[in-house]
Order: C-alpha cells, then structure tokens, then sequence
C-alpha cells in the first residue's frame, strides 16, 4: 500500500476534478491482520478506514457488527449544514435535522430508509453530539429489495479519533471523506471485499 501523506493528497485539493468526472470505482479491503481496520484506494489514492467491529461478512444480518462485502452505489450525501460548510459532490446533498433517523427495526415497513421521527422516538439518529455523522454518504446496501433483518444504517462516515471499530459502517477522517465526495457520484460502485 502507498502511504498517505499531505503531499500525496494536496495534488487532489489543488486540482479537483471536472463536472462530469465522477470516479467509476472505490474498492475497499480489510487489512492484514485487523479485521476491523481496512483500505479504501479510489482514482490513485489510498487511505485508512475503519470498518465493522466484526470485520466484512458476506452475510450480513442486522446487529452483527460486520461491514457487508458486496458492490453497492452511493446514493446521496446527508451533511450537518450547521458545522459545515456544503461540500462539492456530485452527488444529491440533503442537510441533516433534528427529527431524522434511520429506521433499523425489521418490523417495522419502513426498515432500512430514513424516517421523520421527533426528539426521543426510536432509529438511529442522524444528528449526533459528536461528529461521525457530520457527513454521510448513504449507500444502497439492502436497498431495492430491501430484506428484513439483512442489515440496515451502513454508511461511510467520519470516524472515531482512534479509529475504533464501527458497527457495520466504513469511517475515515474528514479530510479523506471530504476528497472522495467530490470525486463520487450516483454511477460509482463502491465495491466492499
């Protein structure tokens, strides 16, 4: 693996990519050794991420910990637009409220998709105290058909400061998370495994 470096990475700020140059792939691999830790090399970088307490599992089931191996599509940016500005992506943005969460009940008909809930309802909220879910990128794991029960809310997000395992999602750092979004859009697979 390449190292990351500022000096590998300024490259990418300085020249951001033309409208319409969207990366066609990002591949994302456990590290040798720690499950929970892996790689995501997208359009000649490679950076650091954390993945699920459980390492990728080919089976997915809610509540194991694994991050899904699979190739899936980004479907759109969640963003807190009162800690940040909105950040250049070619893909849909929507701004995170206080009444949004992620419905991880298999119960429930509105499983695995964003649900209006008011303060102290039930999901997975979007608006955190701290920072991981500053910006989402949701993607479409167990989207279409969605399967109760085959797992819900994976995302990529910002991680823990000391990296820490995830319940099923990838997290890199903000500066990661920030290049690739303005290099993804619908079309890119991001393919997990």
């Amino acid at each position: 693996m390449q190292p990351v470096t500022l000096s590998t990475i300024r490259p990418i700020l300085r020249h951001p990519p033309k409208r319409g140059a969207a990366l066609s792939v990002v591949l994302v691999h456990a590290a040798a050794g720690n499950p929970q830790r892996g790689w995501l090399t997208a359009g000649g970088i490679t950076i650091p991420v954390a993945l699920g307490r459980s390492g990728l599992k080919a089976n997915k089931r809610e509540g194991d910990g694994g991050t899904p191996r699979g190739s899936f599509h980004p479907k759109r940016l969640w963003w807190r637009a009162d800690r940040l500005p909105r950040p250049p992506t070619f893909l849909p943005v929507r701004p995170i409220t206080a009444q949004d969460t992620w419905c991880e009940d298999p119960a429930d008909r509105h499983y695995n998709q964003p649900v209006r809930r008011p303060p102290g309802g039930p999901g997975d909220r979007l608006r955190r105290d701290d920072h991981l879910y500053d910006l989402i990128i949701e993607i479409d794991h167990n989207a279409g058909p969605r399967v109760a029960g085959r797992g819900s809310a994976v995302f990529l997000h910002l991680a823990r400061d000391n990296f820490g395992p995830t319940a099923g999602c990838v997290a890199m750092r903000r500066g990661a998370l920030l290049r690739l979004l303005a290099r993804i859009g619908p079309r890119t697979r991001i393919v997990i495994g």
